[in-house]
């Protein structure tokens, strides 16, 4: 038998004193716990916009990890004390080897947790990120029940993703931006709030730049990624936000929580969103992130995982009627006494559908007799049986408002909205070159179906243009046939068979990058290709669409050699913000002998050599011009002032200058001085475009003699919304007060600007001159860009009332700002500058600084 050796000692003394500093350890950890609670619930009540910094975040779930494990040992130990600390035997003496090393680890970690504790900083701050209003109209009935019930879904039960879904028109976007602005007034631990449109082309990057701004990720770094890396980065971001709201120093002793929660508005969802890709965490349904959608489709809602789905309703009876009863007015529903009756028939075939109730009511709000209503009643009834499925309901009703319209012509100028993309902003000029006509635009506007929008533009609904596209591709006319194409991102244009029947075809949008050999489209009249990417172009493209009257290039990447040769009737061209053409062949415009409207506004790199032809002869351009007999709108942009001052002298291209609304001149050779008056002769001006005029020092006026009263009483600049000035030696632009309606400016590289409105000059002006006029009384936009000697935007302080940005980059001389403590405040002003900049401003007064403090939004490149 072999012989057993055993080392005995005694352990109790350590066992004993081990159980004391344990006790004593747990007893500091619980008051550290109970110390950083009492902290948390400061931190959560008087600054949530703080952020924990990584290092505590670390210490704190290793604090978590002993305080677990305490515990556990002491249960152990005491549910084996008499094995433990029974006897000297071998077995015991293992046992209490093995506990005596863990507890002595155990103080180990305590005491090395207790040195690590002791941090100059917890938490830094966090951006603070507000929520942004959104618009509703000003009757909003019936959503309230399920506004209830997203809300608890958002801020109290286990919900991550949440879809709305129902046909369109039904008013999901209205709830939606209810639930966002619930936000402002109810009181939630949401530091991010981001709204999203999502639209049938569902472009990530774009999706992505918009929610890197929202969290503060945009920077030059940001711009030269690419998009995996851009998504990397931003699920990075956002993932820190998740990990800092772990905040885990034993739940139960805390009823406060540090959480950072991401929440997502996504509206108008088409397919299928990959948040994954585009940079997002995926909430799960215990996920303190939330995601909101809405769609018509609801398929999408599983697609897209939707823990929790709600369909929104049609309104109900009561509910359709007082939305129908405050479109049409009571004073239509009571000047008769039949039609109140028949305006509740008229309402119950509208179906509940928000939508259709605003557009019958408000299409109705002027019928007063009632066989307009009766007739009103029979369209809707025998209109319905034409659709079917979802969208049966909604273009059925929308179709209503269509045959309502009081011309075919004002029914085409509607189809014709159909070729521009979905959600967007259509101006009104580029209408009214297409259609060659004014008049239509009201009708539509009335009926609602078109939204006005601010700058001159109006918008179609997307139902709206559903219905135009559903009208346009079902018409039996031979000589009316759609392909609408806008906005889904195709590389190629469309195979060549399907050009051969197309009248009017519409490609804006996409990423084309080359034109092929002409396809055979003998009956093409309108061709949109705006804001495309085309590189490559074939010569003869346009050989086979002899008969084309409007051309869309506007913010297109041409080839610098473009041919339009072939395109003998065309009557409307447009080639506005097409920078890297350089070169149009001599004799081309004024071999568009049938052109009617001609954009050419900011055509042309600034940077071409004089010689270039058509674009750097601007008097070959003013030749060619004064050959379209049937020109009667223009946008041009010229190289010489001379040769603007020759189109003014033509008595057949004067009134049509006289109407312009859009004038570029850039990169004009010596080019000294130029007369305020001239420019103010063009009395429909609403944008301006100097630039690269180099040696242009002075804009002629005489202040003192007359020259501000001369031009006021001729009400010269009044339609003037837009002025870019760049490159130039220009001292001042005080000639801009007399732009009373002037919204946006530019100034950059101008090396000798000292001031935007000079004090002198203002002095010289006669006080009666100066009668109710209000310096950039309605500006919203100021941008300042490379002003080295830039000191004074204005004498004194104003209170631009309608002022939303500032902006500020390299003006290191611009020391002070034309503001006082009410400037602007009326409304989200934001003001952004460099730190240094903003430090080094020279404020009247601490309380002026303070108001405006909120609105600084710095930046760094």
């Amino acid at each position: 038998m072999g012989n057993a050796c055993s080392v005995s000692f005694s352990c109790d003394d350590t066992i004993s004193h081990c159980l004391d500093c344990i006790v004593s350890q747990a007893g500091y950890i619980c008051n550290l716990k109970d110390n950083l609670a009492a902290f948390i619930r400061v931190l959560v009540a008087e600054q949530r916009q703080w952020r924990r910094l990584q290092q505590v975040q670390g210490w704190l779930s290793r604090v978590q990890d002993v305080e677990k494990e305490v515990p556990r040992l002491l249960a152990e130990i005491i549910g084996k004390e008499e094995e433990i600390l029974g006897g000297f035997c071998s077995g015991n003496s293992i046992e209490r080897h093995k506990y005596g090393k863990r507890v002595v680890e155990s103080l180990k970690n305590v005491q090395s947790l207790r040195k690590e504790g002791d941090f100059k900083d917890v938490a830094q701050t966090v951006p603070e990120n507000p929520v942004d209003e959104r618009p509703l109209p000003p009757a909003v009935v019936g959503f309230q029940s399920t506004l209830d019930r997203v809300w608890r879904c958002l801020t109290e039960e286990p919900v991550g993703i949440v879809g709305l879904h129902g046909m369109g028109g039904v008013g999901k976007t209205t709830l939606l931006t209810q639930i966002n602005n619930s936000f402002l007034h109810t009181s939630n631990n949401f530091d991010f709030v981001i709204w999203e449109v999502v639209s049938r082309d569902l472009q990530l990057e774009k999706m992505q730049e918009s929610i890197a701004k929202k969290i503060g990720l945009c920077n030059e770094s940001w711009d030269s990624k690419s998009f995996l890396e851009l998504s990397r980065e931003s699920s990075g971001n956002i993932q820190d936000h998740e990990e800092h709201e772990v905040c885990v120093i034993i739940v139960r002793f805390i009823s406060h929580i540090i959480v950072f929660l991401f929440h997502q508005l996504l509206d108008g969802i088409w397919e299928l969103v990959d948040l994954a890709r585009l940079g997002l965490p995926v909430p799960s349904r215990t996920s303190e992130s939330k995601v909101v959608f809405t769609t018509r489709e609801f398929e999408l809602c599983g697609q897209m995982d939707a823990h929790k789905s709600f369909k929104v309703e049609c309104l109900g009876y009561e509910d359709a009627w007082r939305l129908f009863e405050e479109k049409v007015g009571r004073n239509i529903l009571d000047s008769h006494p039949d039609i109140p009756e028949l305006a509740e028939t008229v309402a119950r075939e509208c179906g509940g559908l928000p939508l259709a109730l605003i557009t019958v009511g408000r299409a109705m709000a002027s019928m007063k007799a009632p066989r307009e209503w009766e007739h009103a009643i029979d369209v809707l009834r025998s209109s319905a049986s034409k659709f079917s499925g979802m969208e049966k309901r909604v273009l059925s009703r929308l179709k209503f408002s269509y045959d309502f319209l009081p011309s075919n012509e004002t029914r085409f100028c509607l189809l014709y909205c159909s070729l521009f993309p979905e959600d967007y902003s259509i101006s009104i000029e580029d209408l009214i070159d297409c259609w060659i006509c004014e008049g239509f635009l009201d009708d539509l506007l009335h009926a609602c179906l078109l939204e006005e929008e601010d700058d001159n533009h109006v918008k179609m609904h997307d139902v709206v243009r559903d219905m135009a596209l559903w009208i346009a591709s079902t018409t039996e006319k031979q000589d009316e046939r759609y392909l609408v194409l806008a906005g889904v991102v195709l590389t190629e244009t469309p195979r060549s068979e399907l050009w051969q029947e197309v009248t009017r075809m519409s490609l804006m949008q996409n990423k084309i990058w080359r034109l092929p050999e002409s396809p055979a489209s003998p009956h093409l009249l309108t061709l949109f290709l705006s804001s495309n990417y085309i590189s490559m172009a074939n010569e003869e493209f346009f050989q086979s669409m002899a008969s084309l009257r409007v051309l869309k290039l506007s913010h297109t990447f041409l080839p610098r050699h473009f041919l339009l040769r072939y395109l003998v009737n065309l009557k409307c061209l447009n080639l506005e913000y097409t920078h890297r053409i350089s070169k149009i062949p001599g004799q081309l415009i004024s071999n568009l002998k049938m052109l009617e409207a001609l954009r050419m506004f900011i055509c042309g790199s600034s940077k071409q050599k004089s010689s270039s032809v058509l674009f750097g002869d601007s008097f070959v351009l003013v030749k060619e011009l004064l050959g379209l007999k049937h020109l009667n709108v223009l946008t041009i942009t010229l190289r010489s002032f001379a040769a603007l001052q020759r189109l003014l002298a033509s008595p057949s291209l004067q009134s049509i200058l006289s109407n312009t609304p859009s004038l570029s001149l850039t990169n004009c050779p010596s080019l000294s001085s130029l007369s305020v008056f001239t420019l103010a002769s063009l009395r429909h001006l609403e944008a301006l475009d100097m630039t690269s005029c180099k040696d242009l020092e002075e804009m002629e006026i005489d202040y003192a003699g007359g020259g501000v009263k001369r031009i006021r009483e001729t009400h010269g600049f009044f339609s003037l919304r837009k002025v870019l000035i760049g490159g130039s030696k220009l001292r001042h632009v005080t000639w801009l007060i007399l732009a009373p309606n002037l919204k946006h400016i530019e100034m950059y590289n101008c090396g000798y600007l000292e001031e935007i409105i000079s004090l002198e000059k203002l002095g010289e002006i006669p006080s009666e001159d100066m009668q109710n006029l209000i310096p950039f009384g309605r500006l919203e936009c100021l941008r300042l860009y490379g002003l080295d000697k830039l000191r004074s935007i204005y004498p004194r302080a104003l209170p631009f009332p309608h002022l939303k940005e500032l902006k500020v980059d390299l003006c290191p001389e611009l020391k002070k700002l034309p503001f006082d403590c009410t400037s602007g405040l009326e409304r989200k002003l934001i003001i952004k500058g460099h730190e240094w900049w903003w430090n080094n401003l020279q404020w009247d007064d601490q309380a002026t600084q303070n108001a405006f403090l909120p609105s600084l939004k710095t930046w760094y490149f």
